[in-house]
């Protein structure tokens, strides 16, 4: 059994395959997990295959930045929040410009940090059970990994306005139904819906299917680059501030109680905020 936080698998059909390998922390984003998925979607973008399948392992595809290796540090807070968010943006970067088509998988919770990751996929899948939310400004903290970019893109400004600002929840359905993933699928056909949606476009027309994509996508990137540098700015600031330690702080207690007040799975959060 893998003891990384992330792994690559190479299928025989060109089918590159990424996946969050840390089901028991909710494949949560510390710096080890961030790092890992900065140096893997590196070594993935030198060599994609014909597509690139995003899947993570357990019940939840992410559920955002890990709380309890955040909280506690005072005055380094704000530096380490940072150093995450920096690797993670650089795997979102690499994920959103790879020049083959990009699937990804949701299955439970997509969350923080995990809905950026998500919506970096070209065609995305989500189980319709699983569960988006955004969750930053519940513990005093503002988006990362380009969702206050990406979202008002797929679901207009409006409800991405009521997504970041209310933390509501949205179902797998609720996803397809506004625009936020491509199709919602019975929960027991996701992982085989995603790999053939994968292995069909790595077996298309690979010339034409990656210049499609340069066109789709055009120039944005050098936004998405931009954006990402001023949500890693924002984050680490309000992460160095009271009132986010004190959220956070409060947040983890409360998992902590209501767990049985050994608090070992508190930085699941933060998409159990409520």
């Amino acid at each position: 059994m893998s003891t990384q936080p992330v792994r690559v698998v190479r299928h025989p059909d060109a089918v590159v395959e990424l996946r969050l390998d840390d089901p028991e922390r909710g494949n949560a984003l510390d710096l080890r997990t961030a790092e890992a998925l900065r140096d893997l979607t590196a070594e993935v973008a030198d060599d994609p295959g014909g597509a690139v399948l995003l899947r993570a392992s357990g019940t939840a595809f992410c559920v955002g930045g890990d709380l309890r290796a955040f909280a506690g540090r005072g005055q380094d807070t704000g530096a380490y929040v940072h150093a995450v968010a920096s690797a993670a943006h650089a795997a979102v970067t690499a994920l959103y410009e790879l020049p083959v088509p990009v699937v990804t998988a949701v299955r439970g919770a997509a969350a923080g940090g995990g809905i950026g990751l998500a919506l970096a996929g070209d065609i995305v899948l989500a189980a319709r059970s699983a569960r988006f939310r955004l969750a930053y400004t519940a513990v005093g903290l503002t988006p990362d990994c380009g969702a206050s970019w990406l979202l008002p893109r797929l679901v207009g400004p409006r409800l991405a306005a009521e997504l970041i600002l209310t933390n509501r929840v949205l179902s797998g359905t609720d996803a397809e139904r506004y625009g936020l993933v491509t199709r919602a699928v019975a929960d027991d056909e996701l992982d085989a819906d995603a790999y053939r949606t994968a292995a069909e476009l790595a077996a298309g027309a690979g010339e034409a299917l990656r210049a499609a994509k340069g066109l789709l996508h055009g120039d944005a990137a050098d936004g998405l680059r931009r954006r990402l540098a001023e949500e890693a700015r924002l984050i680490a600031d309000l992460a160095d501030g009271r009132q986010a330690q004190a959220r956070m702080a409060s947040f983890l207690a409360a998992r902590g109680r209501v767990e049985g007040g050994d608090g070992r799975t508190a930085s699941r959060a933060p998409e159990t905020v409520s």
